[in-house]
């Protein structure tokens, strides 16, 4: 597998995919044809009009993924998948209504290369349980793609020391997920992104190694249970952190 998992898809001040383009240009060096999922949006044809402008630069086509037969034809054909940031609920309701998910998660453990922003990224996740989104629809089941083997949440904010707000921080709510789960969780702050592919296997019949590199400017936070969370640094993420 080869994925680049992007928290945010625009950075202030940056344009669309402005901050991840290296990255991106990497991920689908060799690709001409990219299937965009634009599920996450109500406004899903200019979304994909979005993508396609923004794709053309780095000399992709853009096949824009619809619900149905002919969604499904387009993941199939393509030589690589974008899934693009909006509300997680909505993704994957949409994904799970169109029959699209087992045949998501197979051509991209095929090697297909998948780019992820903000709930196209949580949806790479074991479930979507540690998205910030509210649950404006409700799907079949919580469970996502499952290409990591931990939980991610985007656009994680850190407590403002000055702020008077007495509400829930985002680490207190990513606590009480581990309250209830096992799932280790990646807390990635915008502008930073995970770049993952899986390893040659060591011996025949061996399970795949993931190998987990965060990138970007700023650390993420590592959530585990039992545990005090940790500052990953930019860099190969251990992979303690990530284990259950």
């Amino acid at each position: 597998m080869r994925l680049v998992l992007l928290s945010n898809s625009t950075n202030h001040g940056g344009g669309y995919l402005d901050h991840a383009a290296a990255a991106i240009a990497g991920l689908f060096l060799g690709a001409r044809r990219i299937a965009f999922v634009p599920f996450a949006l109500q406004n899903q044809a200019g979304y994909v009009e979005r993508a396609r402008e923004r794709l053309r630069a780095f000399g992709l086509d853009t096949a824009g993924v619809e619900e149905g037969p002919a969604g499904r034809r387009a993941i199939e054909e393509a030589d690589g998948v974008f899934v693009g940031g909006g509300n997680t609920f909505r993704l994957l309701d949409r994904l799970q209504r169109s029959e699209m998910m087992a045949l998501l998660g197979a051509r991209t453990r095929a090697g297909m290369p998948y780019l992820g922003s903000s709930a196209g990224t949580v949806i790479a996740a074991p479930t979507l349980q540690t998205t910030n989104d509210m649950p404006i629809v409700q799907p079949a089941s919580f469970a996502s793609l499952g290409l990591v083997p931990f939980q991610i949440n985007c656009h994680y904010l850190d407590p403002e020391p000055d702020s008077t707000h007495m509400g829930e921080t985002r680490e207190t709510r990513l606590r009480e997920f581990l309250e209830e789960n096992t799932v280790p969780v990646v807390g990635l702050r915008e502008g930073s992104w995970l770049e993952v592919e899986t390893a040659p296997l060591a011996a025949v019949g061996a399970p795949p190694v993931l190998r987990v590199t965060l990138a970007g400017p700023r650390p993420a936070r590592v959530f585990r249970r039992g545990a005090e969370p940790v500052e990953a640094p930019p860099g190969p993420l251990p992979a303690a952190f990530l284990k259950v």
